[in-house]
């Protein structure tokens, strides 16, 4: 797919600015640039990007009016609300003096927006630009998503009860349970069903691209273009298809993967929660001496508590831990995840199963243990399970004999192994559809097509 113009097209990306959507936002900026297009990410102050690790982009910061206080708050909800009522005219001003003056070479030829950030989709229709909406979510969560009007519409699920544990299976959505819906951390069902008219309403975008593809989600992106108006296109994992190094916002511990080099093939089990779920310090202690008791090597990221005291980050280890590991163990604040996932000595994933770190452990053929904090990561930790089933489940009890049985299971036992040939057996799957010829590889050629008519348009 060489580039096929002669005058430059230019792209505006506008990420949500949280790790796990501002990644994939990025590696999509990669992607398209790669095809000839010139690319401008408009970006909130707000964990705004080092842009010295991205000097192929134009970077157009956005005034948002921020407040600690409302990021501390933990409300999703009102944190995207704050985005959606701050930032759309400081964006429209920007853009509109972009256009007027012709500051950057090329035209803007479309908006393409996180779906969080539905307020660019307004400031395309005032700019009479065209729009797409990217989803940085699985396709199951979104038909999960959709479904939740229904649920509650038929008595499944009640405005009341916003965290139900019930095990039984959800009508229409098999092999979800109620448990695995994504309906806890708000404060009411009423509160996610706003968030999910705006975030899932296609308003004036011409079209939806989607971080996953075919071979893994072809009957869930089926329905999915069967309930929308516009097409969609699946073209990830971006991740692997972007000709990019990392995109993380966080400082990546890189001195692990000499620890690795030197650990034998499917012996370290990586253990990553995220950037924003945390342990307290009792589960903490008992994830430390459930690893240490496993006799395995491992490979910890720990972010360091921003209230603690301790005038060093180790400090915060329980004595005697660190001589209990030895060589066996590497603790680090923040890893190269896509580098550590892709080594040959990593056998195990320990994992909150957010969808980026869904994807790259699928991508790589690496069997998990599936502990879901919040959100989609229930769907994911789930479909791991029961559908690729290339995971295990993690409970409630954060015990260390439960954690040490957990982590020999994944790395020594027969279980374990089985579970990672069917990861690699998918791994090869995921290969072929990224080449030539397979659907993801078609499905960028397309995109490609489709956003160029759009400006003929």
């Amino acid at each position: 797919m060489e580039k096929q113009w002669k005058r430059p097209h230019r792209l505006v990306l506008v990420p949500c600015p949280f790790q796990g959507h501002i990644n994939p936002m990025l590696h999509l900026g990669y992607i398209l640039h790669s095809k000839g297009f010139s690319i401008t990410i408009s970006h909130t102050q707000f964990n705004f990007p080092n842009t010295a690790n991205h000097p192929d982009f134009h970077f157009l910061p956005i005034v948002d009016g921020f407040s600690d206080r409302v990021v501390s708050s933990g409300n999703f909800i009102d944190v995207i609300s704050s985005f959606n009522n701050n930032c759309r005219a400081p964006l429209e001003e920007s853009l509109a003096l972009v256009m007027e003056t012709r500051e950057y070479d090329g035209e803007i030829t479309c908006i393409i927006y996180d779906e969080y950030m539905y307020f660019a989709a307004a400031v395309a229709k005032h700019l009479k630009l065209p729009s797409i909406i990217l989803r940085t979510s699985s396709a199951i969560h979104d038909l999960t998503y959709n479904a939740i009007p229904g649920l509650l519409k038929d008595g499944h699920i009640s405005t009341q009860d916003a965290d139900p544990i019930l095990l039984e299976s959800v009508p229409g959505l098999h092999p979800l349970r109620f448990k695995d819906l994504p309906i806890t951390n708000f404060k009411s069902i009423n509160d996610l069903l706003q968030l999910i008219a705006n975030a899932h309403e296609t308003r004036t975008s011409a079209a939806i691209i989607w971080n996953t593809m075919d071979c893994l989600e072809g009957k869930s992106l089926a329905q999915l273009q069967q309930q929308s108006q516009v097409p969609l296109f699946a073209i990830g994992p971006f991740h692997k298809i972007a000709p990019a190094k990392s995109c993380s916002i966080l400082e990546e511990d890189t001195n692990c993967i000499e620890w690795l080099d030197k650990q034998a093939c499917n012996s370290v089990i990586y253990i990553s929660l995220g950037s924003i779920a945390s342990m307290d310090k009792k589960e903490l202690a008992e994830m430390e001496w459930g690893l240490a008791n496993s006799q395995q090597h491992f490979l910890w990221v720990v972010r360091p508590d921003p209230t603690t005291t301790c005038s060093e980050w180790t400090d915060s280890l329980p004595e005697g831990f660190i001589e209990a590991i030895g060589e066996r163990g590497c603790i680090v604040k923040w890893a190269p995840q896509k580098e550590v996932l892709a080594h040959g000595a990593v056998g195990g994933f320990w994992s909150h199963c957010g969808w980026n770190s869904t994807l790259e452990g699928l991508c790589e053929g690496v069997p998990m243990i599936c502990q879901p904090y919040f959100g989609d990561q229930w769907v994911h930790a789930r479909y791991l399970t029961q559908v690729w089933r290339t995971g295990q489940e993690w409970g409630d009890n954060m015990e260390r004999g439960e954690i040490e049985r957990a982590v020999r299971r994944l790395i020594v036992d027969k279980e374990g192994k089985e579970m990672r040939q069917r990861a690699v057996h998918l791994k090869e799957k995921i290969d072929i559809c990224m080449s030539e010829g397979g659907g993801s590889y078609n499905s960028l050629y397309e995109l490609v097509g489709y956003i160029l008519s759009l400006k003929i348009a």
